[in-house]
C-alpha cells in the first residue's frame, strides 16, 4: 500500500471497519463474563456489537458443556438466526471451527482437512470464512503474560502446555481444495495471513489464477510462530500489501488496543473481541462490546468515520468474483504478469 502526502488525513481515508470476535473459542466458561453458551446469547451477542459500532462478525459455535461446536448443524442454526437478527454485518465464519482441548491435557488442535472443508456447505451461507495459508506453529500463549491469563483455564499447566504446543495444519492439500470449495459456494476466502511468505504465496496464488476475486485479510500478530508485535513489522506488512486489499490488524490482549490504534491512524481495518482479549489495562477487564466502543472513541478522536454494515460489505467487495489472474492483478493494483521474453522490472499497463 502506498501513502501519499494527503493518505492519513482522515477524510481520504476509507471508513472503519470493526471487525468483533466474541465466542473466545479458546476460552472456557468463567474465563470471560460475555462468553456466549446458549444460541440466544451466541445471537444476542452479535446484536449487541452491532449496535456497538461492529460491522463484521467473527463466528464461533459453542456447546451447552462450554466446549467449541464441532456439529455443523449448530453452525447452520446459527447462520440462520444471525441473517436475521444482523442482517446489515459480514458474517465471517472461523476456519478453525475448534481448537479447544478436549479435556486438560488434550491436544488444542485444528480439526481434520474433511471436516473444515465442511465449512463451504453451512446454509445458509456465511460472507466469508477465514482461511490459513501454510502450516505453522500457533503458539498463542508465547507473547502472553501471567497476568494475561491470570483467573482462566489457560493458566492451567495442562491447558496451558496444549496451546503453546498447537500448530496450524495449512499447506498446498487443504487449502488450495479449500479454496476452491469456498468459490464453489460463492463465499469469500478472507486471508489470516502473518508473515511475508504467507503473503507472498497469496500473491503466487493470485498470479497463478487459483484465487480470483478480492484481497481481504487479516495481519495477525499474536506471537508463537506467527507475526509479534513490534511496530516495523506491521508498518512493513502494510507497505508489501497490495493498494486493492483490504487489511485489517489482529493482535492479542493488551497490545490490541495500541495496535489497532497505529491501524486506524494508517487507514486500515481493526478486530476486537475476547477471543483476542479479555483486559483493558493490567487487572481490568472489557468486555467484547466495551472493546468496539472503545474503538469507535479512538477513530472519533482522530476523525475517522465509522463504516455502516452497507459500506462494510462494499469496502469488503463482499459478492464480488474477477475473470482470471490478469483480472484480478489489475484490481488489487498489483503489476502484471511477466510476458514471455520481457526483461527488466515490472510495470502497470498504461490505459490507452
Amino acid at each position: 500500500m502506498h501513502f501519499h502526502d494527503d493518505s492519513l488525513f482522515p477524510e481520504n481515508q476509507e471508513k472503519l471497519v470493526i471487525q468483533a470476535a466474541p465466542y473466545g473459542p479458546e476460552w472456557l466458561p468463567g474465563d470471560a463474563d460475555d462468553l456466549p453458551l446458549t444460541m440466544d446469547e451466541h445471537v444476542q451477542a452479535a446484536v449487541d456489537c452491532y449496535n456497538a459500532g461492529a460491522t463484521v462478525l467473527h463466528i464461533h459455535v459453542r456447546e451447552l458443556d462450554g466446549k467449541g461446536s464441532k456439529r455443523m448443524s449448530m453452525f447452520n442454526e446459527l447462520m440462520g438466526r444471525l441473517r436475521e437478527a444482523v442482517p446489515d454485518m459480514v458474517l465471517q465464519i472461523g476456519g478453525s471451527i475448534s481448537f479447544a482441548p478436549e479435556g486438560e491435557g488434550g491436544d488444542a488442535k485444528w480439526l481434520s482437512y474433511d471436516t473444515r472443508h465442511l465449512l463451504a456447505d453451512v446454509t445458509p451461507a456465511p460472507d466469508q470464512v477465514t482461511i490459513a495459508i501454510n502450516t505453522s506453529q500457533m503458539n498463542i500463549v508465547e507473547i502472553m503474560t501471567d497476568d494475561d491469563l491470570e483467573g482462566t483455564s489457560i493458566a492451567k499447566p495442562e491447558y496451558y502446555r496444549a496451546y503453546r504446543d498447537m500448530v496450524v495444519e495449512a499447506g498446498p492439500e487443504f487449502y488450495l481444495e479449500h479454496l476452491k470449495r469456498l468459490h464453489a459456494s460463492g463465499i469469500q476466502p478472507h486471508f489470516q495471513l502473518a508473515t511475508m511468505a504467507q503473503l507472498e504465496t497469496v500473491e503466487r496464488l493470485i498470479r497463478a489464477g487459483i484465487h480470483t476475486g478480492p484481497l481481504v485479510l487479516n495481519y495477525v500478530a499474536i506471537g508463537g510462530g506467527f507475526a509479534g508485535r513490534h511496530p516495523a513489522d506491521l508498518i512493513e506488512f502494510v507497505r508489501r500489501v497490495p493498494d486493492g486489499a483490504v487489511l485489517t490488524i489482529e493482535s492479542s490482549m493488551r497490545a490490541v488496543t495500541p495496535m489497532n490504534a497505529i491501524a486506524i491512524a494508517l487507514g486500515v481495518h481493526v478486530r476486537v473481541g475476547n477471543e483476542d482479549n479479555l483486559w483493558r489495562r493490567k487487572g481490568e477487564r472489557m468486555s467484547s462490546v466495551e472493546q468496539v466502543e472503545q474503538m469507535v472513541r479512538i477513530a472519533d478522536a482522530v476523525g475517522r468515520d465509522i463504516a455502516t454494515g452497507a459500506e462494510a460489505k462494499k469496502i469488503y467487495k463482499i459478492g464480488a468474483y474477477y475473470a482470471d489472474a490478469d483480472e484480478t492483478i489489475d484490481r488489487l493494483g498489483m503489476v502484471p504478469n511477466r510476458r514471455a521474453g520481457q526483461r527488466g522490472f515490472m510495470l502497470r499497463d498504461l490505459k490507452s
